[in-house]
């Protein structure tokens, strides 16, 4: 679940196949906040549920095993799990995840902590629904290398997913129950209890320390102005910028997707929940560090042709680049990268 550089003939193929699974997908209300599989933290809006993909722990237990399945790819060798890590957040600690054939993909493994907030997926935008992304990883030639005929034929000879489709969606196993089983597991990933979150929706004022109090002050202050682009609750505004990492960029980005020339080298913007725990960092994985992370948005940029207007030197003093690196570490969720009811 790491590539995202669909040729125009793979973008083709997936909508073709979202068509044929029912892709046309209504949100409904949230059903599950009760559950402890799928509870909501505190200062959380409630997560979009589709209708034709409603909560059950049974749909939830089926989704974890596939997640987990190296049966995914064509050789069995990965799974979802492999490149997203629970203990990283569900990411990945290598600038680019080999693939089931050992051959590195071109895009960094993203987070997948809250992903069921996010109103389109991939690091381009390109897929509008968590059910569809797992068919972009499988038919991806440096990834799973597969077909989704192919996975459906080699799993539904297994008489343990087999009765899973019947029990928790009424029907044999096929496409539709993989895609949404799986994005109920991935629904789950909800991570907001971190100490930022008790301090700032739980109330308690000593759950950061002064250098972390001054990082979110200058993270949301006019100076740094981070929160322009990392806002909300979930750290992202889920828009698509370019951050002058490069002037010239191997992968065109939203442009893929959109052929529009504004959108060249615009990729999502990203969640900075357990940031500390997702390096590398930046589309392509080519920042080691936070501070790495730090020294480039202070330095201001390259001049590409579509870098954000928000991003301008801020020429900080080594002490506000080292309180706010501790706020950044203040997101991190432990007992979400520890929480057992994630492991197999």
């Amino acid at each position: 679940m790491r590539r995202h550089s669909l040729s125009g003939y793979r973008i083709g193929v997936v909508l073709a196949l979202v068509l044929l699974l029912g892709g046309c997908e209504k949100k409904a209300g949230v059903g599950f906040e009760e559950d402890s599989l799928m509870r909501i933290p505190a200062g959380f809006p409630g997560m979009p549920e589709p209708e034709d993909n409603r909560f059950s722990p049974e749909r939830w237990a089926l989704g974890k095993q596939l997640f987990y399945d190296n049966r995914l790819s064509l050789n069995n060798r990965i799974s979802c799990g492999s490149c997203h890590k629970q203990e990283l957040a569900f990411s990945d600690s290598l600038a680019l995840s080999p693939g089931d054939d050992g051959a590195p993909g071109t895009s960094n493994a993203p987070s997948l902590a809250n992903i069921g907030y996010h109103p389109y997926f991939t690091r381009a935008g390109g897929v509008p629904t968590l059910e569809m992304q797992i068919l972009v990883p499988i038919q991806e030639h440096n990834e799973f290398n597969t077909s989704m005929p192919d996975i459906v034929a080699k799993l539904k000879q297994d008489t343990s997913y087999a009765h899973a489709a019947l029990r928790t969606y009424g029907r044999p196993f096929d496409a539709f129950v993989l895609t949404r089983a799986i994005a109920q597991f991935e629904r789950s990933f909800i991570s907001g209890n971190s100490p930022f979150d008790a301090y700032s929706y739980a109330g308690n004022p000593d759950a950061l320390t002064e250098s972390e109090k001054r990082g979110y002050r200058l993270f949301t202050g006019t100076r740094a102005n981070c929160s322009q682009c990392h806002s909300g609750f979930n750290f992202t505004n889920y828009a698509f910028e370019n951050n002058g990492l490069y002037v010239t960029y191997a992968d065109s980005g939203r442009m893929r997707f959109t052929h529009l020339p504004g959108d060249r080298a615009r990729f999502k913007v990203p969640s900075l929940r357990n940031v500390a725990l997702t390096a590398p960092y930046m589309h392509d994985g080519s920042l080691k560090t936070l501070e790495a992370v730090v020294a480039h948005y202070d330095s201001g940029g390259k001049d590409h042709v579509n870098k954000s207007k928000f991003l301008q030197p801020l020429h900080l003093t080594d002490k506000e680049k080292e309180d706010l690196i501790n706020f950044l570490k203040s997101l991190t969720d432990d007992h979400f990268v520890r929480d057992k009811k994630f492991k197999l």
